[in-house]
C-alpha cells in the first residue's frame, strides 16, 4: 500500500482517499491536504539517507511526497530545487543579527519559488493521464507551470491578468504555452480557470486549490531543515520570513515542518513569518483581528505576485504563524523598493514580492517581534530579472556622461 492515504479538509477534517476528490473538500470547499502514513515514511527512509543522497532537488525528498519518481531525467523538471542558502555577514552585522540566511529561489530553472510547485503538480499530472494543465497566474506560477510542463512533453494554458509585468508574460509564450490576458484582476482570472477546467476537463494547477501545490512548495522547508536545522545547532526557533499573497507558499512550508514533526525528525517546530504588502493584506488583516475570518480587499501593490484581492489558501496560510508562535507583518511599497535596492548591495537581485519577506524582517527587528539572538531565515522567491520596471524604481537612473575624462571626474564628484 501507498504511503499517500489521501486527503483532510483544513475546514471541516473530513478525511478522503486518493481516488475520491481532487480539488476541494465537497462539504464546505475546504482547502485539502495530503495525508500520508507516516510509519512507512518511517520504515523506509531515515534522515541520514535523504543526507547522503546525490540527487540535489526536491526529488531527494520523494519519500515524503505523493508522488512516484518522474522521468525525464536532464530536464529543468529535474533540476527544481536544492536553491543556495547565503549567509551575509556584513548584512546580519548591520542588522545586529547574530545568524541571518537567505535562501535564493531565484536560481529554480523558471527562477522563481513556483517551480517546486509547478515540477510536483505535473509529476501528478502525468500519473493520472492528464493531457493538459491549466493555471491563473500573475507570472511566477505560470512561468514554472509553462517551463515543467514543456520539460514532460504536457500542453498549458495560462490566464494571466492583462497587467502582468511584459517580462513574466514573454516568459510565458517562450515556453510554449498558450497564455490568455484576462481583462480583470488575479481572482478573475483564477474564477475564469476553474471554470475552464471544470468545462473542458483540464487539469487545473491552482494554488490553494491542487492539493499537490503545497506538497510541492513544503520541499523549502525540508531543504531548510537539510541547510540550517541539521547542520547548525540553534539555542532557539528559527524565525522564517515568507512573502505571502494567495497563502500557499507559507502554508506549504508549514506543511513540510509538520510532516517533519510527525516522522519525529524535527525537534522545534520554527517560527513562520507572514509578510504582505499593506495593499494586499487580507491575512494580515485577520491576524491583527485576532480571528480567522478572512475577508477581501481591493488589492493595490507593485508586488505583482502578491497582489491578490481574497488569498485561495488564506485559513492555512494564517495558521502558518498562529501555530508556530510567528506573526504577520505589512509593509509598504516603498518600504520593498527600498529592500530591493538593499538586498542587490549584497548580490541578491530579488523581485518586490520576494524583497517583501526582508523589508518584513527589518519591520519585525524595529517592533521588537524579535531580537539579535534570533536566528532568522529571508526567503526571496524570486529573480528581479522577473521584474525589470519594479527595480529601475528602487534606484536612481545612471547618468549618461561624454566620452572623456573630465566629464567623469565631475560625475564621479556628483556620486561621492
Amino acid at each position: 500500500m501507498s504511503k499517500f492515504l489521501g486527503y483532510r479538509c483544513s475546514l471541516c477534517g473530513q478525511e478522503y482517499g486518493p481516488d475520491e476528490v481532487v480539488y476541494l473538500c465537497p462539504k464546505d470547499g475546504g482547502v485539502l491536504d495530503v495525508t500520508f502514513e507516516y510509519s512507512k515514511i518511517k520504515a523506509s527512509s531515515r534522515p541520514g539517507d535523504l543526507q547522503a543522497s546525490t540527487d540535489f532537488s526536491i526529488w531527494r525528498y520523494l519519500p515524503l511526497l505523493p508522488v512516484s519518481n518522474p522521468a525525464f531525467l536532464g530536464t529543468p523538471l529535474r533540476a527544481v530545487g536544492w536553491t543556495p542558502l547565503y549567509t551575509p555577514q556584513k548584512l546580519a552585522r548591520k542588522l545586529n543579527l547574530r545568524q541571518l540566511w537567505i535562501k535564493d529561489e531565484s536560481c529554480n530553472p523558471t527562477a522563481s519559488f513556483k517551480d517546486r510547485a509547478s515540477a510536483v503538480v505535473v509529476a501528478r499530472a502525468r500519473e493520472i493521464g492528464a493531457k493538459l494543465v491549466v493555471t491563473a497566474s500573475t507570472g511566477n506560477a505560470g512561468a514554472a507551470l509553462a517551463g515543467m510542463a514543456a520539460a514532460a512533453e504536457l500542453s498549458a494554458v495560462i490566464f494571466a491578468p492583462k497587467t502582468a509585468p511584459p517580462a513574466k508574460v514573454a516568459q510565458l509564450l517562450i515556453y510554449g504555452a498558450k497564455v490568455l490576458l484576462v481583462d480583470g484582476t488575479y481572482d478573475d482570472a483564477v474564477e475564469l480557470s476553474r471554470q475552464a477546467a471544470d468545462e473542458f476537463g483540464w487539469y487545473c494547477r491552482n494554488t490553494g486549490y491542487n492539493p499537490f501545490t503545497a506538497e510541492g512548495k513544503k520541499t523549502a522547508a525540508l531543504e531548510i531543515w537539510e541547510q540550517v536545522l541539521l547542520a547548525t545547532k540553534l539555542d532557539r526557533p528559527l524565525c522564517v520570513f515568507v512573502s505571502v499573497g494567495d497563502g500557499n507558499i507559507i502554508s506549504g512550508i508549514h506543511k513540510g515542518f509538520k510532516d517533519l514533526l510527525q516522522l519525529g525528525w524535527l525537534d522545534q517546530m520554527p517560527r513562520i513569518f507572514g509578510v504582505q504588502a499593506e495593499g494586499s493584506a487580507a491575512i494580515a488583516n485577520a491576524f491583527e483581528a485576532g480571528n480567522e475570518v478572512i475577508q477581501a480587499v481591493e488589492a493595490n501593490t507593485l508586488a505583482d505576485s502578491i497582489s491578490v484581492n481574497l488569498p485561495n489558501d488564506g485559513l492555512r496560510a494564517l495558521r502558518a504563524a498562529t501555530q508556530t508562535a510567528g506573526a504577520y507583518i505589512k509593509v509598504f511599497d516603498a518600504q520593498i523598493l527600498a529592500a530591493v535596492a538593499e538586498l542587490g548591495r549584497y548580490g541578491i537581485f530579488a523581485e518586490p514580492a520576494g524583497a517583501a519577506a526582508f523589508a518584513g524582517l527589518r519591520k519585525a527587528l524595529e517592533s521588537g517581534l524579535i531580537g539579535a539572538g534570533d536566528p532568522v531565515l529571508v526567503l526571496n522567491t524570486g529573480s528581479g530579472l522577473k521584474d525589470v520596471n519594479a527595480a529601475r524604481k528602487a534606484v536612481a537612473e545612471a547618468p549618461v556622461i561624454e566620452p572623456t575624462l573630465a566629464a567623469l571626474r565631475r560625475a564621479l564628484e556628483v556620486a561621492d
